[in-house]
Formats: C-alpha cells, sequence, structure tokens
C-alpha cells in the first residue's frame, strides 16, 4: 500500500505544479512582474486564432511576449494624455519663458533669436527670424489636440505681435516648411465649415494668416531670380533679399521640397506664381538626375547645375524631395509628379536597396537603405541618418507596408540601443558616427503611419517606449532639450520648434483612435513639418491653364485612388488581420536587426 500513496502523492505533485504554471502568466500581469512594461491586458478578439494560424508557439519567445496580443485601452488613454502632458509642459514652457523670440531655451528657461553676433552660425541663423517661431510652428497641433480656447489665444497673437519684416536672413526652406506651412494650416482650419477638430474659428477672422502667409512668400521669391537653372538660393534676407556674398550650392531637399505650401498658397490665391516657381525647381533638379542610374545626388550649383554632392541616399539633403513628389500628387493630382515619383521610387529600389528580397521571409540580411555615388549606384559610406526613419512613412502611402515594417524595425532597434536616434549611425561600426539627438519626430511619424496601416498593438508598444525615453532621457526643468550625446545622455539647451509640431502630435495621434482625423470623415495629409492639410477639390482645381508646362487637362487627371507606384514588392493586402495581434516582423528576423545594431 506504502508505493500507493507514494504514486498518488506524485500524480498530486504534478498536477499541482502543471496547476501553478498554467497561473504564473495572470499572476504576472497581475503583480507587474515585468520590469520594464506597465501590465497588458489578455489577448482579445483574433489574437488567439492569429498565433495558430502565423505558427506562434504555446508562449512564444521574449519578442511575442513582449509585443503581441491586446494593448488594453486604459493604457492607451494614459499614454495620449501622458503625449498631451509632453506638449503642454514645452508649449508653456515656451509661452513663459520665451515668447515672443523663436525658441526656447529648456535649461536655461529663456528664450533664444537668430545670432546676430556670428552670422556664420546656420545651425541657428536658419530656423531663427525672430518671428515668434515656435508658437506659429505649434498651432494646428493645438487644433488637432482639441485645445479651441489655446488656438484661438494662439493665432491672436500670432495676428497681433508677428511681422514679417525683418533684417533676418533664414533658409528658404525652413521658413516656408515651418512659417509658411503652419500659417497655411491654421487658416485652412480655422475656414474650415465643417470644423472637425471642434470650434475653431475665429472672430472676426479676416483671412490674416493667409495674408501673413503671402507676405512671407513674397519675401522668399527673391531666392528665385538671377538664377540660371530656376534652383533657388538657399537663404534670401526677408528685407533685402539674397544677400550679396550668397552661396551658390544647395542641396536637392531644400530646393526641392517647396511644392506643397507654395502650391497650397498658390491655389488658395488663385495666383500661380508660387506654385510656378516651386515646380520648376523640382524640374530642373530632375532635369539633372543621372542618365545611367537615374539617381539624383545631394548638393547642386544652382548656376551651372553641376552636382557638387554626389551622394544618393534617403537622408539629409534628400529626404523630403521624395517625400514631395508624393504628397504634391495626392494634394494636386498633377500626374507628372506621380510619375516623377515612381520613377524615382524605381531607381531607389534598384541602387540603393540592400538585403534580402522580401521583408518578413527568406535568407540574407535584412533590407536597408544605403548611400551610393548617384552616377555609379556604388557604396560611398556605410552609415545612415536619422532623417531617413521617414521612409517607412512614405512607403506606407503607396502601400509598401511589408518593406516599411522591415526597416521601420531597425530605426526602433537603434532607438531601443540608445533611448534615441543618433543624428547619424554607422551599420558596419555598429556605432553612433554624429551622437545628438534634437527631439526629431521622423520615427514616430512612421511608427504611427505603420499603425494606421495595421493597426497592430506593436506600434503602440514601440509608441510607448519613445514617450518614455524622451521623458526620461530629454525633459528639462523648462521643456524638452535636445540630447548632446545619446550614450552618454547630455543635454544641449535647445528646443526645436518641430518638437511641438511633429514629435509631440505623432505621439497624441498615435494613442488617440477617437481623433477627428481618424474619425470625422475628412481627408487629411501631413506636410513635411507635421502641419495637417485637408485634401478636397479645391486644391486640385488650379485657377489658371497652360502656365505651368506639361500640365494636362484636369479631366484626364488620375484620382488619388488610383495611386499605384512602380515597382514595389508587396502591398497593404499582403498584411492578413490574422497578423494584427502579432509581430508584424517574424521574431527571428526581428533578433536578426537587434544583432545587428549591437543589441544583442
Amino acid at each position: 500500500m506504502r508505493w500507493r500513496s507514494v504514486v498518488l502523492g506524485l500524480l498530486l505533485l504534478r498536477l499541482g505544479l502543471q496547476a501553478l504554471l498554467a497561473l504564473l502568466p495572470a499572476l504576472a500581469r497581475g503583480l507587474c512582474l515585468h520590469p520594464r512594461l506597465p501590465c497588458p491586458g489578455p489577448p482579445v478578439g483574433s489574437a488567439g486564432l492569429g498565433a495558430r494560424l502565423w505558427g506562434a508557439a504555446a508562449g512564444g519567445d521574449e519578442y511575442e511576449r513582449r509585443y503581441s496580443g491586446a494593448f488594453p485601452p486604459q493604457l492607451r488613454a494614459r499614454l495620449r494624455d501622458a503625449a498631451r502632458g509632453m506638449f503642454v509642459f514645452g508649449y508653456d514652457s515656451y509661452m513663459e519663458h520665451a515668447f515672443p523670440r523663436d525658441e526656447l531655451d529648456p535649461l536655461h528657461c529663456r528664450g533664444r533669436g537668430p545670432d546676430r553676433r556670428d552670422p556664420s552660425n546656420l545651425n541657428i541663423n536658419d530656423v531663427l527670424g525672430n518671428y515668434s517661431l515656435t508658437l506659429i510652428d505649434a498651432l494646428d497641433t493645438l487644433a488637432v489636440m482639441g485645445n479651441s480656447s489655446e488656438f484661438q489665444k494662439a493665432v491672436k497673437l500670432v495676428i497681433d505681435t508677428v511681422s514679417f519684416d525683418k533684417d533676418s536672413t533664414v533658409q528658404v526652406f525652413e521658413a516656408t516648411i515651418r512659417v509658411l506651412g503652419s500659417l497655411l494650416s491654421a487658416h485652412i482650419i480655422i475656414t474650415d465649415t465643417k470644423q472637425p477638430f471642434g470650434d475653431m474659428t475665429i472672430k472676426d477672422y479676416d483671412n490674416e494668416l493667409l495674408h501673413l502667409a503671402h507676405d512671407l512668400a513674397v519675401r522668399l521669391l527673391p531666392a528665385f531670380e538671377n538664377t540660371k537653372t530656376g534652383i533657388p538660393y538657399p537663404r534670401v534676407n526677408l528685407k533685402k533679399g539674397v544677400p550679396p556674398d550668397s552661396h551658390n550650392e544647395t542641396c536637392t531637399a531644400g530646393a526641392g521640397s517647396l511644392l506643397v505650401e507654395f502650391g497650397i498658397l498658390s491655389r488658395l490665391l488663385g495666383d500661380s506664381t508660387f506654385e510656378w516657381v516651386a515646380r520648376r525647381a523640382v524640374k530642373a533638379l530632375w532635369s539633372l538626375r543621372s542618365n545611367n542610374t537615374g539617381l539624383l545626388g545631394n548638393v547642386v550649383n544652382i548656376q551651372t547645375g553641376h552636382w557638387v554632392g554626389k551622394q544618393s541616399g534617403l537622408g539629409a539633403g534628400s529626404d523630403s524631395f521624395y517625400e514631395y513628389l508624393l504628397k504634391s500628387y495626392i494634394l494636386f493630382g498633377e500626374k507628372e509628379d506621380l510619375e516623377m515619383f515612381n520613377s524615382a521610387y524605381r531607381n531607389i529600389q534598384n541602387h540603393l536597396r540592400r538585403g534580402r528580397e522580401a521583408c518578413n521571409e527568406g535568407e540574407g540580411d535584412p533590407p536597408l537603405y544605403v548611400n551610393v555615388n548617384m552616377y555609379t549606384g556604388q557604396l560611398m559610406n556605410t552609415w545612415i541618418d536619422s532623417l531617413q526613419a521617414f521612409f517607412p512613412g512614405l512607403q506606407v502611402l503607396i502601400g509598401d507596408v511589408e518593406d516599411a515594417i522591415c526597416l521601420h524595425a531597425f530605426y526602433y532597434a537603434i532607438w531601443k540601443r540608445y533611448g534615441a536616434l543618433p543624428e547619424r549611425y554607422n551599420w558596419q561600426l555598429q556605432a553612433p558616427d554624429v551622437p545628438f539627438y534634437p527631439l526629431r519626430p521622423e520615427l514616430v511619424e512612421s511608427t504611427y503611419l505603420l499603425y494606421q496601416a495595421t493597426k497592430n498593438p506593436f506600434y503602440l508598444h514601440v509608441g510607448m517606449d519613445i514617450l518614455q525615453s524622451l521623458e526620461k532621457y530629454t525633459k528639462a526643468k523648462c521643456g524638452y532639450a535636445t540630447l548632446h550625446h545619446v550614450v552618454e545622455k547630455t543635454k544641449e539647451d535647445r528646443m526645436e520648434s518641430f518638437f511641438l509640431s511633429e514629435t509631440c502630435k505623432y505621439l497624441y495621434l498615435l494613442f488617440d483612435e477617437e481623433n477627428p482625423v481618424h474619425k470625422s470623415g475628412n481627408k487629411f495629409m501631413f506636410t513635411t513639418e507635421g502641419h495637417i492639410v485637408s485634401v478636397d477639390e479645391r486644391f486640385r482645381n488650379s485657377l489658371w491653364e497652360d502656365i505651368l508646362p506639361g500640365e494636362e487637362d484636369s479631366a484626364d487627371k488620375t484620382k488619388p485612388t488610383e495611386l499605384k507606384a512602380a515597382n514595389f514588392s508587396s502591398n497593404c493586402n499582403r498584411v492578413p488581420d490574422e497578423r494584427r495581434y502579432l509581430l508584424p516582423l517574424k521574431s527571428n528576423y526581428m533578433r536578426q536587426i537587434d544583432r545587428m545594431v549591437g543589441l544583442i
């Protein structure tokens, strides 16, 4: 009988251990045992089905445990409020300590404007024009967050206090995307009869923001004069025109990313001048592409048309040129913009893309876009920069979601390693080449757009990581500060205006599922500075004929729903619903990328 008792005891012990093991995941959630994450709820809906269909093992690996499953709505609401709080702290600190100057110094709680003592300090003077830059740049973020009273107050402040009659030499590109774009966005929000963000109307508003935008654009026009190619000078003095000692060299993105803002202004005013000069610059750059590869360089001489910088890539100097080819088409419906974009995208795939053909299957290195010589397609260096993190978001807009997933995962892996994106990262050395991080939004933007395309909670986890890193490493006494060194986490005394216009906005929208941007039924597009504009018919119908060469009859224009980029490897339909609660990138490939950046 004793042996029967022993067997029965062992059996009961085994059953008890099995029951305890089954309860451990629930106990861990209840006790918040994971040191890095808030407690998630259990998977709901099709999560379990998706795991079975895609072959996820019971329990999964560390990637599946961390990122898969549902994202609790309560956690999402807390993160939405945290993103709003981040904006409010930065905005209120600027208004209290810096306004009416251009930017906030968050460490010393004071404002900064142009560096009058050192005109060669282009890092400051290209951006700061002594026109309350941060206030202007933040206008539409106030509207998107539903703060009508502060939006109305800020608009009145801009109308009452801002003037562009300044002896300031600014970069045409920065003034266009940060200031002109924001004024136009806010004007569109105020005059929108549907008022999707709540009552953002201004009593007795008489198009003052549009008039300010017009005044600024007129002051930028001298940059397009006396240039043999039609490519504009990089800088202009708002009072005196192009400085006599101005350089004849400009970057592709700076000269070729003016069409959205200038085009909107032209179509609101019924004056073709602004769109014409911007479109002429785009066509001039496009005509200079290599006959061999179809690629463009990154720095060009505006008088001779010779390429000074022969690097072709997707980062600084080139990025928004490609972005605005597509967004100009989306907004204005001009076929030639889409044709240029399709050709550019095909050449990028042929010459810049390295790694395996498919993102989520096959052998080889993960896809990566590198910097090459525009004439030969040969590798020029082994670094990429943080601005390139915008590209997955652009790929989402054309439906190349699978490729976007892989490239985004690479930049997210770098973020996980440092808690920020270094301005330049050497993928061969697995180390930053340029280690500062000025609160850039590009990774957040791509995260937001990938979530909108896939609804995969993985991207909510990514957003949570980014938000927590910003709070931990960049929060300062009076706002949020640039990281001087992403490894050492030392800070610089500067909060760039795009932190409020883009970084905070995209984080907020990522977690605010009920935002009018997503629920109002309106179609919106974001400029390269994150300013929101409605996509509607008034921008697709120009009031002039036969002025822009190559323009076809508006009745023949391709509709936005027919947008299809050439030579992309996949489309939205290749991300099936059953993968919604799984990793968008298989865990073995995610582990490969983490190893590639030195995380493991």
